[in-house]
Parts: C-alpha cells; sequence; structure tokens
C-alpha cells in the first residue's frame, strides 16, 4: 500500500485537493487491500479553503507517516492591495518549502495541481524540467522557476519522480494517470468509471 499526503494551506482551491482525494481514495476499491492510503497534512488546522470551507488536516507537517506519493494542490492570487494568498502566499513560506523538499528526498512521486507547481518552483524540484499549471499562471511560474520549461497546451507534465498537472479539474486527470502508471491503465480506466469521469488515456 502506497500512502498518498495531500498538502492543505488557508485559500486552497476546493477541487484541486478534494480531486485527487476522492480518485486515490476510490482506486482498487474491490482490492482485498486497497492500494493507496490517503491523508492530508497542514501547517496548521483547521484550514479554511476557498469560499469559506473548513476543513481538518489529518495531521500536522510535523508529524504525519511517511508519504510515497505528495500531492501539492494550488488556489491563490492577489487581493485587491497586492498582498498574495493562497499558493503564491505558501510559494514563500519558509515551513511549507522546506516541508516539501524534506518529504519529497523519501517519496516516490511528489505531484502539484494548478498552482501548487508555484511551491514546487519555489522549492527547486523543477530545476531543469518540464512543468504546466493553471493557464494565468504562466508567467508567475516562469518568475519561480525559470529555469522551468514551460508546457501550457498539457493537461499534465511527467518528469519521472515530479509531475505537474494545469488547473483545478486537470488534478482529477493527473491523479488517474499516476494511477495508470504505477497499476495500470485497466485500474486507471476503472477508478475513471465509478466515478464517471470521462478518461480516455
Amino acid at each position: 500500500m502506497r500512502s498518498v499526503a495531500i498538502l492543505l494551506f488557508n485559500e486552497i482551491e476546493v477541487l484541486d485537493f478534494a480531486g485527487p482525494f476522492e480518485v486515490f481514495g476510490v482506486a482498487g476499491r474491490h482490492n482485498p487491500v486497497k492500494p493507496f492510503s490517503v491523508f492530508t497534512v497542514a501547517e496548521q488546522s483547521p484550514v479554511y479553503a476557498r469560499n469559506g470551507l473548513s476543513i481538518n488536516s489529518t495531521y500536522l507537517l510535523n508529524d504525519h507517516p511517511k508519504a510515497d506519493i505528495i500531492i501539492v494542490p494550488g488556489g491563490g492570487g492577489q487581493h485587491a492591495d497586492g498582498t498574495p494568498y493562497g499558493s503564491r502566499r505558501e510559494m514563500n513560506n519558509a515551513t511549507i518549502l522546506n516541508w516539501v523538499c524534506r518529504a519529497g528526498e523519501t517519496a516516490e512521486l511528489i505531484a502539484s495541481v494548478c498552482t501548487g507547481s508555484l511551491i514546487l518552483g519555489k522549492a527547486g524540484l523543477l530545476n531543469g524540467l518540464a512543468a504546466t499549471t493553471h493557464f494565468l499562471a504562466m508567467d508567475a511560474m516562469k518568475e519561480a522557476a525559470p529555469t522551468t520549461a514551460m508546457r501550457p497546451a498539457e493537461r499534465y507534465v511527467d518528469n519521472g519522480k515530479v509531475i505537474t498537472s494545469a488547473g483545478i479539474s486537470a488534478g482529477i486527470d493527473m491523479s488517474l494517470y499516476i494511477i495508470g502508471r504505477l497499476l495500470g491503465k485497466e485500474v486507471a480506466h476503472e477508478t475513471a468509471r465509478y466515478m464517471q469521469y470521462d478518461y480516455w488515456i
């Protein structure tokens, strides 16, 4: 069984984390042993997502089981006064960046959804690699990770250990892709069928 840790923070986009949580949570549901154990981690709890959704994280950053797969969601922007929020704030949070690097050292895969790529970029995990992100965050991504080749037309980009996806709903496609890569396409398609989600890869 692989453990999947999904990072949470204030102003996170709901589908960015809930989509992958659902995909990994229902994958292989008929197996005697489920292939994935999914949990959330946060610097502090509760976390208040976009539109005020309150979420209690399963664990805190300094106290959680080893993560085989790390998912870094996005969501964020700037307030009218220019103050960043969500991932654009957390990309400069040393505690978050240190956790991503530290947990990523022993993880099999590190993946971002939407502007979660900004956090990976600032952590140096996308240096010299290719990536995608939300279409409105391409310029911010180039600034956060100047040596990263941007692939704006791609739904997700697989670099081996590090995978990034485009905006919001693309995290579902990326998660299904990861399941297909690890467990086979048939498991990925069965998961998508159960979710009634159109997925043809």
